[in-house]
């Protein structure tokens, strides 16, 4: 008898072990919508875009209005999200050749470029699938010619590819690791419904999604119901194609998919939501005024990005904060939350966790660097330093409001105040000199601490006349 009482009390023990390590491994679903600019969606201060569900979900969520991607494009900032990495580390810096542009108007050899993530890189996935997790991916990789080979266990549409090609939003489709069903399939839907169906298969276990959505990346296509519905409003601020509309709205509804699936599987108290963007928006298709400029550019407009995250009762809902975090974070604070066998060594993002009830601002610094040159898109529209280029080789740190851009072509300097300028519209570099030195040197230190490589090889075809 005595021996039967033991092996049922250790039984129970064993279970409610077991229950308190479900209940401290939350369900994981990153969503990263392609190229949505901070402005683009009801929450973050849109009046044109129509979206309901993703509006209703802030509420319930911590909103970081000050949120930052890990690069201005994106190539590099999917490699950042995924490696807990600044591009130093990493070294995919852009999309493709780092040669982008004329060549003539190119004052330095830029570093060369590597175009994906090395398997070497010890990814979030794989640091999940260390802690017990499923890992499935839906969507955009970019990063890599496989997610398999990166920590990934179940894959649809994700490859090397950066976009759905030509009519690519509509089957049959142009992107690799999907099977075509009937031929009037949206891909939003379709990535959706992917998702919706793991979830049904494993919701019992810890599961990780990374649905990272190809729209509203171009071409622009959407769905004409929606196109319908916003070619009869109004445009605001700068805010009014009706086709952008319609995939911004395409994306929030099948958000709403996601979270009625979550609540039908009764998955949602221990279900951790993060949504964010890749980058800033294409300026020339959604204005994001006040910020300047847009996806390429290290001002405002190309990094800053829409982020929130839902964990009932464990993340404060209904709270904007406006501490300045970035998507290097993100895998710091999923490590401490989900403590794996196998940790990352190193990471540049700091934990977010002590945020999650803390009405505290953080004290830290944020730093880009991109050696490289990244031709313009628009020359009136993308509001950059100068007509030809997004971004020319430099760096950028933003420290509390202070925010100081450094470009290596001529050692020239821009210092705004974002608290008072978020436009960065006045160039404080000469009305601030100690600030300027200060930071250039927090610059300087971190570049050498990261070993960033600076070029300083002039280009023989270079032609100042441009």
């Amino acid at each position: 008898m005595k021996n039967l009482l033991f092996i049922i009390s250790f039984f129970i023990l064993i279970s409610c072990d077991q229950n308190n390590t479900k209940s401290k491994s939350p369900n994981i679903i990153l969503i990263t919508v392609d190229d949505l600019g901070w402005k683009d969606l009801g929450f973050m201060g849109s009046k044109y875009y129509e979206t309901p569900f993703l509006d209703r979900l802030a509420l319930q969520s911590m909103v970081f209005t000050n949120a930052y991607a890990g690069a201005a494009n994106c190539a590099p900032s999917r490699a950042s999200l995924m490696s807990g990495l600044n591009t130093p580390k990493h070294g995919v810096y852009t999309v493709g050749s780092s040669e982008r542009g004329e060549s003539k108007t190119r004052k330095l050899i830029p570093v060369k470029n590597k175009k994906y993530l090395h398997d070497s890189i010890y990814t979030l996935p794989e640091m999940l699938k260390s802690a017990g997790y499923k890992t499935a991916h839906f969507g955009k990789w970019h990063i890599g010619e496989n997610p398999k080979t990166q920590g990934i266990d179940y894959n649809i549409g994700g490859s090397k590819r950066g976009n759905p090609g030509r009519n690519g939003y509509f089957s049959p489709y142009n992107i690799d690791f999907i099977e075509n069903k009937k031929s009037d399939e949206y891909l939003t839907d379709r990535l959706t419904s992917e998702a919706i169906n793991f979830i049904k298969k494993n919701y019992t276990s810890p599961f990780f999604i990374n649905l990272a959505f190809y729209s509203v990346h171009t071409p622009l296509q959407g769905k004409e119901n929606w196109i319908q519905k916003y070619n009869l409003k109004q445009g605001v601020n700068g805010q009014e194609n009706s086709i952008y509309g319609s995939m911004v709205s395409l994306v929030d509804e099948n958000i709403g998919r996601i979270l009625d699936i979550i609540d039908e599987s009764n998955i949602k108290e221990n279900t951790l939501i993060i949504f964010t963007s890749d980058n800033g928006g294409i300026r020339a298709i959604s204005n994001q005024y006040p910020l300047k400029a847009g996806k390429g550019s290290y001002y405002e407009g190309g990094i800053r990005v829409p982020l929130f995250m839902r964990w009932p009762n464990k993340i404060d809902a209904g709270i904007n904060k406006i501490t300045n975090v970035s998507h290097l974070d993100i895998y710091s604070t999923l490590q401490e939350i989900v403590n794996p066998k196998v940790r990352a060594k190193k990471l540049d993002g700091i934990s977010l966790k002590s945020q999650f009830k803390s009405p505290y601002k953080l004290e830290r610094n944020i730093f880009y660097h991109f050696p490289i040159y990244l031709e313009a898109y628009n020359k009136i529209e993308d509001h950059g330093r100068d007509p030809l280029f997004r971004t020319r080789p430099g760096s950028v740190i933003i420290s509390g409001k202070w925010k100081l851009h450094h470009y290596f072509e001529d050692d020239g300097t821009e210092l705004y105040n974002l608290e008072t300028d978020i436009g960065e519209s006045d160039d404080l570099n000469d009305k601030e000199p100690e600030i300027t030195k200060r930071l250039k040197q927090s610059l300087e230190n971190w570049r050498l601490k990261e070993n960033a490589f600076i070029p300083k090889e002039k280009n023989p075809f270079y032609n100042s006349i441009f």
